[in-house]
């Protein structure tokens, strides 16, 4: 696991540092500080299978970036991505990895100018080509984003809105994401992408919230996720797909921070030698 950047405080501090984690040895090293981007939080990271590429971020009252590095841990190197074409400097944004290319999309400025655009960026050849405006979701910050195999599905976010999009790169084209029987508004939630679905669980639309959904692309349709032994409410938490349960855990119930989670299997037990996706999963609360 590599992880860098971000903020410490208090005093706010914004870091340029980074480690290296092995779980087999239940180490940490240092990461070269050679090269590597200018100290930032609210920035993104993607890993590619050889590289993370680090993107965008905050640096305090108006210092934001669009610029980034790509991080090799073979050799412990960092090379600065292009900024030539790149999207307009912002945080908060969302970056998946497409397979070939990595997605930016969406985030605001420190002023909290929302943005609808985004880029692709190439790590080959070091270029930037623009996401499609058209049909293309309102500007928005910490909303999340999955990615399908196919397609880029971005959902939420601030202003608080239950809106989305579904992004297809090999024709730079939009569709909008049903709004029937989706989740409430929210910002600061987790999605993952379950190989069929799209799970969408808590956040915050002023007061935190313990509910979420599951979306069906390939029937544009919303499922609510259990409230059956659920996690408490919270914002700002993690979440990750095993191959068979989502988890979250941590995150704030504001003034609270959390160290407490569950796990919610979304599927039920075979039956005529198929695996069902019934309408509300299993919950299992872990921590308490």
């Amino acid at each position: 696991m590599i992880v860098w950047g971000g903020i410490d405080f208090p005093p706010t501090v914004f870091l340029s540092t980074g480690g290296r984690y092995d779980p087999a040895s239940n180490t940490w090293s240092a990461i070269s500080d050679s090269g590597a981007p200018s100290a930032r939080g609210k920035h993104t990271a993607v890993w590619t299978g050889t590289e993370m590429i680090v993107w965008g971020g905050w640096a305090g009252g108006t210092i934001v970036f669009n610029t980034g590095g790509r991080y090799d841990p073979a050799t412990d190197n960092w090379a600065a991505t292009s900024v030539s074409g790149a999207p307009s400097s912002r945080g908060l944004h969302t970056a998946v990895w497409a397979g070939r290319q990595m997605i930016v999309w969406g985030g605001a400025d420190p002023r909290l100018s929302f943005f609808n655009t985004g880029g692709r960026y190439d790590p080959t050849t070091d270029t930037w080509a623009t996401t499609s405006l058209s049909q293309a979701p309102g500007g928005r910050a910490s909303h999340t984003a999955v990615w399908t195999g196919t397609e880029m599905i971005v959902w939420g976010g601030v202003i608080p809105i239950n809106t989305g999009g579904r992004y297809d790169p090999a024709t730079d084209t939009w569709m909008a994401t049903s709004l029937s029987g989706a989740p409430s508004t929210r910002w600061d939630h987790t999605a993952v992408w379950t190989g069929t679905e799209m799970i969408v669980w808590g956040g915050s639309d002023g007061p935190d919230i313990n509910t979420g959904g599951r979306y069906d692309p390939a029937g544009d349709t919303w499922a609510a996720t259990s409230l059956s032994e659920a996690p408490s409410a919270r914002s700002a938490h993690t979440a990750v797909w095993t191959g068979t349960e989502m988890i979250v855990w941590g995150g704030i119930a504001f003034p609270t921070y959390l160290n407490t989670g569950g796990r919610y299997c979304a599927q039920a037990a075979p039956s005529a030698g198929r695996i069902g996706l019934p309408k509300n999963g299993r919950e299992r609360t872990i921590g308490r």
